[in-house]
């Protein structure tokens, strides 16, 4: 098992950044597909950012393409989401999610799919207003 810690959301005004931080713990040995997921009231969870761990392979959603990227810190066992210009539309409560995988993932929108994900930390909240 794995467990997972956000952190780094906040409040900023529109063309602001936010820099969140997902540390994990428990068994980060194996390889990982790793999700950022974000949600907002009377919404669907939505996929926003993948990355495999083995590889370090990544996919944006194009919802944030050219603004969000997805990094790791492989030494701390941390996944970073860096959000740029945000806007008002990315306000969400922000998970990050990983499930075991093993190399067996497809890099596109098929790997965001929630149901697929096993471990989830309890949300961040991003707030963006104008």
């Amino acid at each position: 098992q794995v467990q997972l810690v956000e952190s780094g959301g906040g409040s900023v005004q529109v063309g602001g950044s936010l820099r969140l931080s997902c540390a994990a713990s428990g068994d980060t040995y194996r390889n990982y597909c790793m999700g950022w997921f974000r949600q907002a009231p009377a919404k669907e969870r939505e996929g926003v950012t993948f990355l495999y761990t083995g590889t370090d392979s990544t996919y944006v959603a194009d919802s944030v393409a050219g603004r969000f990227t997805v990094s790791r810190d492989n030494a701390k066992n941390i996944l970073y989401l860096q959000m740029n210009r945000l806007k008002p539309e990315d306000t969400a409560m922000y998970y990050c999610a990983a499930r075991p995988c093993d190399g067996r993932y497809t890099l596109g929108r098929g790997s965001l799919q929630p149901a697929d994900y096993v471990y989830w930390g309890q949300g961040t909240q991003v707030t963006v207003s104008s």
